[in-house]
């Protein structure tokens, strides 16, 4: 370990003291997020944001790659010096085999305030297999309309797509997706397109639980026309002409 890492003038102590740590571990020893921040009072955040520090100075390293059985992982490679081909820590030591075939991943856009994960097998998201609709494009596209930096490129649109159209098939309006997308953005974004990506998934609601039934119509009669009394000639309520209740009936009148 030399001076050159520990007078570094660009990284922070946190970074530093991290770099030291992982360089007096034992080859193939894990050295994931998880296992630091429970070796470290310092949380996942900030030991994620060092370790970003040590890979843009060259004293980490990771690479993304396809075991044998088709599943993506994460391996760490440790540098003791930016530019050297030795690493003091080995790459951590691969899985058991998986003789279940794994489908072909993507790898999933991560927050700019969420930690990476070190190794994680990465598969399609559900709505990738949607065909988004036109709405879905013009909405990513608007979205600059809400806040400048959300200028997304062409390819960016045509990612996020699928997942937009995903919201409006559970009965989102699109001016309420745009508004959840848009709303209390972090203020520094170096990829708005992850923090998107993000909110569309961790974000997406519920289907709406069906419609109640129609209430049941009840059947409403009609009140009987009114009649004028053959006896007494009043008005009166009745299906059909004849006497009203207060006079005798007919019979009776003319006994």
């Amino acid at each position: 370990m030399g001076n050159h890492l520990l007078q570094h003038q660009a990284l922070t102590a946190t970074a530093i003291g991290i770099a030291a740590y992982i360089q007096s571990l034992p080859e193939g020893t894990p050295i994931g997020i998880k296992v630091l921040a429970a070796r470290f009072p310092e949380g996942e955040i900030r030991i994620g944001s060092a370790l970003r520090e040590l890979e843009t100075h060259g004293y980490l390293e990771r690479r993304r790659e396809r075991l044998a059985t088709g599943r993506v992982v994460t391996r760490t490679y440790s540098y003791n010096k930016p530019g050297s081909t030795a690493s003091t820590t080995a790459p951590l030591p691969p899985p058991p085999p998986d003789r279940t075939p794994t489908p072909e991943p993507r790898p999933e856009p991560q927050p700019e305030s969420e930690p990476r994960p070190e190794s994680e097998p990465a598969g399609p998201p559900a709505a990738a297999s949607r065909a988004p609709d036109l709405g879905a494009f013009e909405l990513l596209a608007g979205l600059r309309r809400y806040d400048p930096r959300l200028l997304l490129s062409e390819r960016d649109v045509r990612r996020l797509a699928p997942d937009v159209s995903a919201w409006l098939e559970r009965g989102v309006t699109p001016d309420a997706v745009a508004r959840a997308l848009s709303a209390a953005l972090p203020a520094q974004m170096r990829r708005p397109a992850s923090v998107l990506a993000y909110r569309l998934t961790a974000l997406l609601p519920p289907h709406l639980p069906p419609a109640p039934p129609p209430p049941e119509t009840r059947d409403i009669r009609r009140p009987d026309p009114l009649q004028n009394c053959t006896g007494c000639d009043r008005a009166f309520r009745a299906p059909r002409p004849g006497r009203c209740r207060t006079c005798p009936p007919e019979e009776n009148a003319a006994a």
